[in-house]
């Protein structure tokens, strides 16, 4: 079923199909499966694909012909008979040396009825209920690929039988059996002997004699007629040691004559007033212990089993013969065995099967089989669990990724995955913003620890997702503080404008985080500037994509320098916002450290967008920046950004850029600080973070 899902309808169907409850992941070739589960799985199959069942089981029965074929069954199956009738007539013969591999396989059995009229008639049994479907599915396979020919099956009856298992499905198909034509409208030969009937007027007479008939016979083999004695020259006592498993039973299934095994292993059989039904019991075909039932499937192969001894219980497979004159019944069979462990069990050895029976090398052989089957078993076993762990694997690796990419952006990571060094890169231009909580020092001194981890979990997680919505690079956190960078590491024209819309997001998510200690909202200082920095990869045991450079100083700075719920911005991040329909107010010269006196500004609110949109809770907030954002997500995958990838320190055409040295004084403090006095140091130098 899930092959001719996959193969018919596609893998999406058959995740559909097998995400179903009480649906294995995969399946097992020597497990068995209960019926509930096929009949479940025929039943969802049939909705999920707007089909009958009755389609869908006659659709299996073709792909399992096929299916059968590509399993290695294909010769045996164009083996089995030189016609339909005699391919159907043998299907039991099959189930049984299949059932040497396939323990508990529970086969149905079929027996085909020529009525006077020339019409050919199907018995289908079987104990599993609701199948039957499958079997012109199959026929109509075989007909076509084995015999070159067209089959149309009808069910002319259909019932419910008391067999020994309780109820049986019987069901009567009706076969019309077609042979194809060629292109000069004449029917193709469907058996052998059909095909050697043209060749007569092609060969010469001698020639097509020496064909057909044998240098020492003097009839064809088609007109042959078998020659018996008028005396049997075999004695009883020959004739039992030659056959020691072997049974003779009249119509009312007394025991007439038997093997000198069977005796051995059945000593009571032939007590007066008992049956053969007493001692054995019909496994297969699953018929009624009665000489009518045994007659009607004397086609096929039956195996006994011996009712003394549960543990030690004897099984016998062989054919049912039906002598007219003498009005018993032989049934000439062998003991039932599929390893040398079964042999012992029983309490046999290979001495006491005959010489001539093939049991002894099919016992052999099938030893050979069932240890290549438990091998086989146990590689399907470890290919399962090594698809388990396999997808547990991915799994895992799919949030390592994540992890990864939560501290690396994500060209970067690629890069470092695939074991490339990277090189700081320069760009020209980006908007770094800084962010801290008002009064953190305060608020860490008066309550427990896991408070403030609690408060900064709350607040970072909604900046986190603004950062998402806003499709910018979150740097670090150091304690309170937060960093993000717009158009770094993907070099993007929007970048002011997202880290702006950010920064006004971040002020509305900050209301909703409260302060521990009063109960109330907290409040948030935010700085923002723009210019060019040097972006890199920083160390080997836990590296870090760090920004350098005076735009990051002066960043930092700003918000430093801002006031409680204000959003700060420089004179480069103003220059740019200023005719993006922002809403900002002067705020003045006011004294930067390390940065001398220096104009500034508020930034109050965006009126072209909404509260909603710039939170992300309404439908289309990425027309925040217009076709810039998806220009940027249509390339950001294949194109690597357009930055400088000179090392520091090694582009003597920047003369512009200064040089580099550490500014040792605290960017940040958590006192009030937009009234400290500017430190005499001016350094041109960035600060990392």
């Amino acid at each position: 079923m899930q092959s001719l899902v996959m193969e018919k309808f596609g893998q999406e169907t058959w995740d559909k199909l097998s995400s179903l409850p009480g649906v294995p992941d995969s399946f097992m070739t020597y497990t068995v499966y209960d019926d509930v589960l096929t009949v479940s799985l025929v039943q969802e199959a049939s909705s999920l694909l707007d089909v009958s069942a009755e389609v869908l089981l006659k659709l299996f029965g073709e792909h399992f012909f096929a299916f059968c074929k590509k399993a290695g069954y294909d010769t045996m199956l164009r083996t089995l008979g030189g016609n339909l009738t005699e391919f159907i007539g043998n299907l039991d013969s099959l189930h049984s040396y299949l059932a040497l591999s396939y323990e508990q396989m529970n086969a149905p059995s079929f027996r085909v009825e020529m009525t006077d009229d020339g019409k050919m008639l199907l018995h289908y049994y079987s104990d599993r209920k609701g199948m039957y479907h499958i079997v012109p599915g199959i026929m109509e396979a075989v007909a076509k690929d084995i015999f070159d020919s067209e089959v149309t099956m009808t069910i002319v009856n259909q019932s419910e039988e008391d067999e020994r298992t309780g109820k049986k499905e019987h069901v009567v198909f009706l076969v019309k059996q077609t042979n194809h034509v060629n292109h000069r409208g004449e029917a193709l030969p469907g058996t052998m002997m059909e095909r050697c009937v043209p060749l007569a007027g092609e060969k010469h007479r001698l020639d097509l004699t020496r064909a057909v008939v044998p240098s020492d016979q003097g009839s064809l083999l088609c007109t042959f007629s078998p020659r018996y004695p008028n005396k049997l020259w075999v004695d009883e006592k020959a004739f039992c040691n030659t056959f020691p498993f072997h049974i003779v039973f009249d119509e009312n299934l007394k025991v007439r004559q038997t093997g000198v095994n069977i005796q051995k292993f059945l000593p009571g059989l032939h007590a007066r007033d008992l049956t053969l039904d007493q001692h054995f019991t019909i496994i297969h075909p699953q018929v009624t212990f009665t000489i009518e039932s045994i007659r009607k499937f004397i086609n096929s192969q039956f195996v006994l089993k011996s009712n003394n001894d549960k543990h030690r219980s004897l099984k016998l497979r062989g054919q049912m013969l039906w002598m007219e004159s003498l009005g018993c019944m032989l049934y000439m069979c062998s003991p039932k065995l599929r390893s040398l462990q079964e042999l012992q069990d029983v309490g046999l050895h290979l001495a006491d099967l005959a010489q001539h029976d093939v049991t002894r090398d099919l016992v052999l052989l099938n030893q050979q089989r069932l240890a290549e089957m438990e091998l086989t078993n146990q590689l399907e076993r470890k290919k399962e669990e090594l698809r388990v762990l396999s997808r547990h694997l991915e799994v895992e690796k799919e949030k390592t990724e994540t992890l990864l990419y939560a501290m690396l952006p994500r060209h970067i990571a690629n890069q470092l995955k695939d074991g490339k060094s990277i090189e700081a890169g320069e760009f020209e231009v980006c908007t770094i913003l800084f962010s801290d909580v008002v009064t953190f020092t305060d608020i860490c001194a008066a309550c427990e620890p896991i408070h403030i981890v609690h408060m900064l979990n709350s607040m970072y997680s909604k900046f986190d997702r603004l950062t998402s919505i806003h499709d910018i690079y979150k740097v670090e956190t150091i304690g309170d503080a937060y960093m993000v960078v717009g158009g770094v590491p993907v070099p993007i024209v929007t970048h002011a404008h997202r880290v702006a819309n950010f920064a006004l997001g971040m002020r509305i998510a900050a209301r909703e985080v409260t302060n521990p200690v009063t109960g109330t909202p907290i409040q948030i200082r935010v700085g923002l500037h723009t210019g060019p920095v040097l972006a890199g990869v920083v160390g080997e045991k836990m590296p870090r994509y760090c920004l350098f450079g005076d735009t990051v100083n002066t960043a930092s700075r700003m918000e430093s320098h801002s006031l409680p719920d204000h959003i700060h911005l420089s004179t480069s991040t103003y220059s740019i916002l200023k005719d993006a329909g922002f809403n900002i107010q002067e705020r003045g010269h006011i004294e930067v450290k390390g940065k001398g006196l220096m104009t500034t500004y508020f930034l109050l609110g965006n009126p072209l967008v909404s509260e909603e949109c710039i939170m992300g809770r309404e439908v289309g907030e990425t027309c925040l920046y217009g076709e810039d954002l998806q220009l940027h997500r249509s390339t950001e995958s294949v194109k690597e950004p357009d930055v400088r990838t000179d090392t520091v320190g090694r582009d003597p055409s920047r003369e512009s850029t200064p040089p580099f040295a550490w500014d040792i004084s605290p960017p940040y403090e958590t006192k009030e600080r937009c009234n400290t006095s500017a430190g005499s140091h001016n350094s041109r130098l960035c600060v990392l973070f």
